[in-house]
């Protein structure tokens, strides 16, 4: 692309002053996942003939290993088309020259490579097929926060199922001290132990993140036992409900699921944010219990997409073929 130059930076002392406005392409997450184990940021900048940054775009390597079911490969994600600045470039353009930057940086390194949350589902199109990606359709939901209170989201049982387990002595509020981080990740961990899809980072990854003014921890109590714990960020106006877990069945009149999701709600209202997204819902299959549950706060269901592509060829060649459509 003539009159701008791509850039690729992977130490954080190299980066040069890019913008904090989008949490998933911060600096400050790209320190977090620096300083992770397991984890390596890559921070795409575009910039003009001036020096000026135009966009911005972080990928972040993951190094997934298992021994039961055995398994090691490294994958890349981006959460979102990255940063753009306000001037006459196109933002298709730029994410065009980013995302060509990227995929050739990680052909070889990781299994593949996944572009998730894109605010429209069209967004790329081209620039994705050019660069041999495959669509999967995806589902999302944001519930707002701004025009009706969250209890006139909810229906009366939903209501009295909260109030009885606040009766009872359940409590939420957030991560306090050492104990309380330590019972958060280790619920975590066992709630996704039989979920290898799901990546949970190191626990030095929530201990930076909950340093920070963009993330919160929050733990759901019985008795001194957590039953619950979510992690949720905060960028641009809208919270973004990242990671929970629950002890549904131990406690299954206690709700602990209900009651962690609600406080997460009820937190991003009060301190005035317009939405609260929820950022791992799954596919759209016609029968989804989780999905079905987060719709039950009053949720808004988005039909969108994920962008996926395969460094083995044959293999990204017939998975473009399987989801052609």
């Amino acid at each position: 692309m003539k009159g701008i130059t791509t850039t690729i930076f992977t130490r954080l002392e190299d980066l040069p002053a890019v913008s904090d406005d989008n949490f998933f392409h911060s600096r400050e997450l790209f320190a977090i996942s620096a300083k992770t184990p397991r984890m390596k940021p890559y921070m795409v900048v575009c910039t003009d003939e001036s020096g000026n940054i135009q966009s911005q775009l972080l990928a972040i390597v993951r190094y997934r290993a298992s021994i039961l079911p055995p398994y090691f490969f490294m994958h890349c994600r981006v959460m979102g088309e990255g940063e753009y600045a306000q001037s006459e470039w196109r933002k298709e353009d730029l994410f065009g020259e980013m995302l060509q930057a990227i995929t050739k940086k990680m052909s070889n390194k990781t299994l593949y490579i996944e572009f998730s949350h894109l605010t429209q589902k069209t967004f790329a199109h081209k620039w994705f097929r050019q660069q041999g990606y495959f669509p999967v359709h995806w589902m999302s939901i944001h519930n707002s926060l701004h025009s009706r209170l969250p209890e006139e989201r909810i229906n009366e049982k939903m209501q009295q199922r909260i109030d009885n387990a606040y009766a009872r002595g359940v409590t939420t509020g957030e991560v306090a001290n050492d104990e309380d981080f330590k019972a958060f990740t280790q619920l975590l961990r066992q709630h996704h132990w039989f979920k290898p899809k799901r990546y949970i980072p190191d626990n030095q990854f929530f201990l930076e993140a909950a340093k920070t003014d963009s993330c919160r921890l929050f733990i759901t109590k019985y008795q001194q036992h957590v039953i619950g714990c979510s992690a949720c960020v905060y960028s641009q106006g809208d919270a973004f409900l990242w990671y929970a877990a629950f002890r549904r069945k131990t406690y299954v009149m206690l709700h602990p699921d209900t009651l962690t999701i609600w406080h997460t709600i009820k937190y991003a209202y009060e301190n005035n944010f317009n939405h609260i997204n929820f950022m791992d819902v799954g596919l759209p299959f016609r029968k989804n219990s989780f999905r079905e549950f987060i719709l039950s706060f009053g949720g808004k269901p988005v039909s969108t997409v994920r962008w996926f592509r395969c460094s083995i060829r044959w293999i990204n060649a017939l998975l473009s073929w399987i989801y052609r459509n």
